[in-house]
């Protein structure tokens, strides 16, 4: 082993050490994107079980709202420990960008980690206090924690946006950052709509993620109160959030066409400047600058850019800047697909919200045939892919600028020969991470079931939170006794299935 690492050593060290950044960087966003809409949507979700427990004495919401708590606390732990690790990569593998744009770029990362702060303080107070704050006391401590996340993903996404809409600097003749406007930097163009883009995402990926689990129960016969609500509070959220995503995601790719015309370029496959150009779905962009393949929607890319001129619209083309500032003949092919499967699995999400939503309509009930729920079933993991898809669209189609118009990636990244080694640190780490987290979040989910079925009186001990002290401590809950807010216990009855 060592002399096959040996061999091997000096030729990994060899390789061009761009590839092996722009690899390691795009492996652990794509693993941390996966925690980031549970981080921010999750917390929601357990208010609205919360609030209907509180509300309505309902002893199946209290028990989801328990339970998704703790969940949620093992998923915030493991995105904070993915998200760190990303902080440091920025100085590792792009130490010429944070040279450069170092005091720009970290003014939103300052309020990211002043709003991580205060987020990791609510969720440790929210799963303590179950068992020591009075029901609306407890229920008013969650709040913090949805504002904080939101706020939170919006100061990371400023900066995403600031890369793809520079603005709040001033350089001097040298090139060099002399004044910043802070201000300017995080309200910076893009930094809105992208935004929004995002924390929505959240809400959709993190309702239909959470619901699918549910789905899943329900197919396997679990189809009690407990699962239908667990799965229609985050779906109903997810069924709410698709359409506005929609929306936000139109005006952002017209934002897009307006300001990154190069990046709508790679989006929409256009090889040459013109009007009346076609929704050319999937295909291929030759070398030679021809599509191949695909099928296209004649004018219709022209008008959804501006419906106003229609087909006559105008959409400039990759030629129209030169080949070394816009996106290689392979990265408009990614683009592309990336941009089609994001598109057509949110269609594909929204017409299953739409089914949903006119169920409940008509009957006031959720859809109960077997194909709705292996439909919603896989809308978790679907809604990954499509929020995958979205963030290649955004990264891949600013190449080769890391700042756009300011500066190339090739011009940020590190120059070290053992980058190798980081990625391979990297990638077991992250490996780890989620196979332990997998295996945690499975042991729970058995557990909880285990109490179900076992009918334990003494669950609602066994099923407290693991943290901190005080376990089987005295409730503050529905169903306590009046006024018994440090009483006797009035926790719920563990007699449902478990979880996710």
């Amino acid at each position: 082993m060592s002399g096959t690492l040996a061999t091997v050593a000096p030729v990994l060290a060899a390789v061009d050490p761009l590839p092996w950044a722009r690899a390691q960087m795009a492996f652990t966003l794509a693993a941390h994107i996966i925690l980031v809409p549970l981080g921010v949507s999750w917390a929601l979700m357990i208010l609205i079980a919360n609030y209907k427990a509180i509300r309505h004495d309902d002893r199946d919401a209290l028990l989801l709202a328990q339970r998704w708590s703790k969940y949620m606390a093992v998923t915030f732990a493991v995105g904070a420990v993915t998200g760190t690790v990303l902080s440091f990569e920025f100085g590792l593998l792009w130490p010429r960008f944070m040279g450069r744009w170092g005091e720009v770029f970290g003014i939103p990362f300052a309020f990211e980690g002043l709003f991580f702060f205060l987020e990791a303080v609510f969720v440790s107070i929210y799963i303590y206090g179950w068992r020591r704050l009075p029901p609306w006391a407890h229920f008013w401590t969650g709040v913090p924690i949805v504002v904080t996340g939101i706020m939170g993903s919006v100061a990371v996404i400023s900066a995403n946006a600031w890369m793809n809409s520079p603005s709040g600097f001033t350089l001097d003749a040298a090139g060099e950052v002399v004044e910043v406007d802070p201000w300017s930097v995080i309200f910076n163009d893009a930094m809105p709509l992208m935004a929004a883009h995002m924390v929505v995402a959240a809400y959709v990926v993190g309702g239909f993620l959470v619901a699918s689990v549910y789905a899943v129960g329900m197919l396997r016969g679990r189809r009690d109160r407990y699962h239908r609500l667990g799965f229609l509070i985050p779906f109903t959220v997810a069924a709410i959030a698709t359409p506005i995503q929609m929306g936000v995601g139109d005006s952002l790719a017209r934002w897009v066409a307006n300001n990154q015309p190069t990046k709508f370029a790679a989006i929409e496959m256009v090889p040459e400047t013109s009007d009346d150009v076609p929704e050319t779905l999937f295909g291929r962009l030759e070398d030679d600058g021809s599509i191949s393949g695909g099928i296209p929607i004649p004018g219709v890319a022209s008008i959804l850019v501006d419906p106003s001129t229609g087909t006559g619209t105008v959409i400039q083309g990759l030629e129209a800047v030169p080949e070394d500032e816009r996106p290689t003949t392979r990265q408009v092919n990614i683009v592309h697909w990336s941009w089609d499967v994001m598109v057509g699995l949110g269609t594909a999400l929204f017409l299953l919200s739409l089914w949903f939503g006119l169920t409940w309509w008509r009957r006031r009930d959720m859809p109960q045939s077997r194909l709705f729920l292996r439909l919603a079933s896989s809308a978790g993991v679907l809604s990954i892919i499509a929020m995958e898809a979205g963030w290649i669209v955004s990264e891949v189609g600013r190449q080769p600028w890391i700042v756009y118009n300011f500066m190339r990636v090739d011009e940020a990244a590190t120059t070290s020969s053992g980058v190798w080694v980081t990625f391979i640190g990297v990638t077991v780490l992250y490996v780890g991470l989620g196979v332990t987290t997998v295996l945690v979040l499975r042991g729970m989910s058995r557990r909880f079931r285990a109490q179900a079925e076992a009918g334990d009186e003494d669950a609602s001990t066994a099923d407290d939170v693991p943290y901190g002290p005080g376990a089987g401590a005295a409730p503050a809950g529905v169903g306590a006794d009046p006024g018994a807010a440090d009483g006797p216990p009035g926790d719920v009855d563990d007699d449902r299935g478990a979880g996710p």
